[in-house]
């Protein structure tokens, strides 16, 4: 096994090669972010493409204008030149031992080289051996996709094939949700503002509940989504993400190893789910979508209830959905107040509808408060609601890609998954692959199936999401 790099400062990579650069992630976010980080001058290393395809120079600058382009982004020529004559191209056979002497010479005199590899999982440890024989993964990082397993099992056996080659410290992990407003934003909201950090607990909540709406299908990628389903697509990595920057203890330090004990302690802290409080859903035609097999019981909806066993959340139930086809496209962490008392003054029959913080992700980010206060229009007392767009103030952030790609080649792995905390989100997730509930349709454009709704019994029913104006 390579000795660790983990260091205070780590040394910024000088060259960053994309394996699998022809592909459909390079087309839909990677050319485009790369583009962005050049207009920022956050690009400042050579990058070299690797993919089997017998590519020209010219071949390969066209596919990333035409990708740039169709993501609604306005080329810049001059960044755009800037950002090609980076470019370089190796094509290979990933099997082949040939391709990586000529990744060597493509990036000879590099010291941290920064290997991506947008390639699917099974691929992985054929490429990072391929590099570490040919003696190019010494002081590399190396990024790579989910999923990382499809459940605890495979998760270890993944990790434990790709250390025979590398350090742990060396595998950057993405979740494209730690690039949106994730955990660190979070905890800065969280435990840098007074006001919110004492309720945010037991003593104040009543629920919690996230959702990831979607109001897209599956589409052409029937294939992909078949085999692996809304749990393990979202629920276990992007969305345990969020349970964690919504639940975890504030870092006694802001090094990178106590920052991610945290978040561990808080995925060791989540009860294993239960398939009592899990429901299964599939949206009405997904069967006849191309790649899908015949009689498919892959779930497209899912909704469920985790439990945290330590004293700030005991008794708070995490309510989680996400699902496809449904009435929109929306991602917010909703935190549920406990009801007020009911107090004398107030007028007969009012039964105010509890205090609520929103903090939405996506598309857009913002901050929503609901609160109780005398309204005139309705000539009585009734819910407010203060909102405010992140964008309003401090402007578009950088998108997920950006984030991710520029703190790989930083150095900077907080954004990045650690094997411990992956296989401990599996262990929260493996009953409910062990015992699934049955699979039940609901209509396109629904919110699901109506069992869905028992998930949330007793505490309100769900929320519907903030969706932007």
């Amino acid at each position: 096994m390579a000795t660790s790099i983990e260091s205070t400062e780590p040394r910024p990579g000088d060259v960053l090669v994309v394996f699998g650069i022809t592909g459909d992630l390079a087309r839909v976010m990677t050319f485009r972010s790369l583009y962005r980080l050049e207009a920022r001058g956050l690009l400042d290393c050579p990058i070299v493409g690797v993919a089997v395809d017998d590519w020209s120079m010219e071949k390969l600058i066209e596919r990333a204008r035409t990708s740039i382009v169709a993501t609604g982004e306005t080329l810049d020529e001059a960044v755009f030149t800037r950002f090609t004559d980076r470019l370089s191209y190796v094509a290979g056979d990933f099997a082949d031992p040939a391709t990586y002497e000529r990744v060597g010479k493509a990036i000879q005199g590099a010291q941290t080289p920064v290997y991506y590899l947008e390639i699917p999982p099974f691929l992985f440890a054929k490429v990072i051996e391929g590099l570490s024989t040919a003696g190019l993964s010494t002081e590399a990082r190396f990024v790579v996709e989910k999923p990382f397993g499809h459940d605890q099992q495979s998760a270890r056996d993944l990790a434990a094939e790709l250390h025979q080659y590398v350090d742990e410290s060396q595998l950057f992990r993405i979740d494209h949700y730690l690039g949106k407003m994730g955990l660190e934003e979070i905890l800065h909201l969280r435990f840098a503002n007074a006001i919110l950090e004492p309720v945010w607990s037991r003593n104040y909540l009543d629920s919690v509940q996230i959702t990831m709406a979607e109001s897209f299908g599956v589409d052409d990628r029937g294939s992909f989504y078949d085999p692996v389903g809304a749990l393990r697509d979202v629920v276990v990595n992007h969305l345990m993400q969020l349970v964690a920057a919504a639940a975890m203890e504030p870092p006694s330090r802001g090094d990178l190893h106590t920052v991610k004990e945290s978040q561990v302690a808080l995925f060791r802290a989540v009860v294993e789910a239960d398939p009592a409080h899990y429901v299964r859903g599939q949206y009405d035609g997904y069967q006849e979508i191309k790649g899908v097999k015949a009689g498919s019981t892959t779930e497209t909806y899912a909704a469920l209830r985790l439990d945290i066993e330590n004293w700030r959340w005991a008794g708070v139930p995490f309510f989680i959905r996400t699902g496809k086809r449904l009435p929109v496209t929306q991602t917010e962490l909703r935190l549920v107040f406990k009801r007020p008392p009911k107090l004398g003054f107030w007028p007969k029959n009012h039964d105010p509808e509890p205090n609520q913080l929103v903090i939405k992700l996506d598309p857009s980010t913002g901050i929503r408060f609901q609160v109780d206060a005398r309204r005139t229009d309705l000539g009585r007392i009734g819910p407010i609601e203060l909102d405010m767009e992140f964008e309003a103030e401090g402007g578009e952030g950088a998108t997920p890609y950006e984030v991710l790609l520029h703190a790989a080649l930083v150095g900077d792995s907080t954004r990045f998954s650690r094997q411990d905390g992956i296989e401990e989100t599996w262990r929260v997730m493996q009953p409910l692959l062990d015992a699934p509930p049955t699979v039940l349709p609901y209509a396109p454009g629904s919110w699901g199936p109506q069992a869905g709704e028992d998930i949330v019994a007793g505490f309100g029913g769900w929320r519907a999401p903030w969706v932007k104006a």
